[in-house]
């Protein structure tokens, strides 16, 4: 595969995973942190620092619309449900190794 493949191919994969996420509202960013080490905020960070990387500055709040399909506070207010105690005391035992961002 060439490197221009190889990009298309990525870019498309990644549109993939924003899609689905952003389908998937019902799903914690606590939860994704708890099971996959990452969510949907780190998403956005890797996002930022592509764009970066590529010369183009964008700050995190765009880079979570991105993400998002919304501005963050509009998701949190109409997705995000408050963390069980159960939740944070997973997340609280991950250690960093487990935690990407």
């Amino acid at each position: 595969m060439d490197e221009q493949t190889r990009l298309e191919v990525e870019a498309a994969a990644w549109r993939t995973l924003v899609g689905h996420m952003q389908k998937r509202s019902d799903v914690q960013n606590i939860d994704l942190m708890n099971l996959a080490g990452f969510c949907r905020n780190c998403m956005a960070k890797w996002y930022k620092g592509a764009a970066a990387e590529c010369g183009h500055e964008l700050d995190y709040e765009q880079a979570r619309v991105q993400v998002y399909g919304m501005p963050y506070s509009q998701f949190k207010e109409q997705y995000q449900a408050k963390a069980t105690t159960e939740q944070l005391e997973k997340y609280q035992a991950l250690t960093p190794d487990q935690i990407t961002e």
